[in-house]
């Protein structure tokens, strides 16, 4: 990544920027950032319950369901205090699938409250119960995306990248690759060169982007948020035209 961020430092690309945002910080004030932040949960200080908030709300974005139907079910979670590993577990299986029916879940009910529990249970069997120490003995990225999937059936790469893009820069081995929503995004609102289609190169150039507004590292899940929700855009427009 050391040499990616010197080439693009050296001025090697030639920025395509032709788009109503000047900047990504006027990006994410459009658009919003951090999902986890809008939901609120504060990952800064690696607070273990807060990251398995997240993780739960990662599993419930992680199928292909809209973020309002996401995000409502995550706050029934939330209301209910089902939100801990403990919770979550003596919860069980039938409160479960109420609860995600009141927020909307109602087509991945089942699957989503196995899920759940699924991953809890491994969580406390192998990991103590915080996924801070299934980080802390994750030898690189690749291990810690792999330990992630194989909490339970049905927990993805995509689910895990959506968990882990928001660790980043705060996990020192959370660095998923960009999500295509996010490239695509970034490609058609000219924030990367010349459609630059490699996904580790757009990083590394958006990464350095932000951090030429005066923006932190840790904060950078922000910008990458908003080219999501760009992207999540940029794919129903397409979805709705015909052929």
């Amino acid at each position: 990544m050391k040499s990616d961020k010197l080439r693009l430092r050296s001025g090697s690309f030639e920025s395509s920027r032709k788009n109503t945002f000047q900047s990504a910080s006027a990006l994410v004030a459009k658009l919003g950032g951090s999902y986890a932040t809008k939901l609120g949960i504060y990952l800064d200080d690696l607070n273990p319950d807060e990251i398995y908030k997240w993780f739960l709300a990662a599993v419930l974005y992680g199928t292909r369901i809209s973020e309002k139907i996401a995000s409502r079910t995550w706050r029934e979670l939330e209301s209910r205090r089902v939100i801990t590993p403990e919770r979550m577990i003596n919860t069980g299986w039938d409160k479960l699938v109420v609860i995600l029916d009141r927020g909307g879940y109602v087509r991945y009910d089942y699957k989503t409250a196995t899920k759940l529990l699924d991953t809890s249970s491994v969580l406390f069997d192998n990991y103590e119960g915080s996924l801070n120490t299934l980080h802390d003995v994750a030898t690189d990225y690749n291990d810690l995306e792999k330990r992630i999937i194989d909490l339970g059936k049905g927990v993805g790469k995509v689910t895990a990248g959506i968990f882990l893009r928001e660790l980043r820069c705060k996990w020192q081995k959370a660095n998923p690759p960009l999500s295509l929503l996010a490239l695509n995004a970034a490609n058609m609102l000219g924030f990367l060169p010349r459609r630059l289609s490699n996904s580790r190169l757009a990083l590394s150039y958006l990464q350095h982007l932000w951090s030429e507004e005066g923006m932190t590292d840790e904060s950078f899940p922000d910008f990458e948020a908003a080219l999501v929700r760009k992207g999540l855009c940029l794919r129903r427009s397409a979805a709705l035209i015909p052929g």
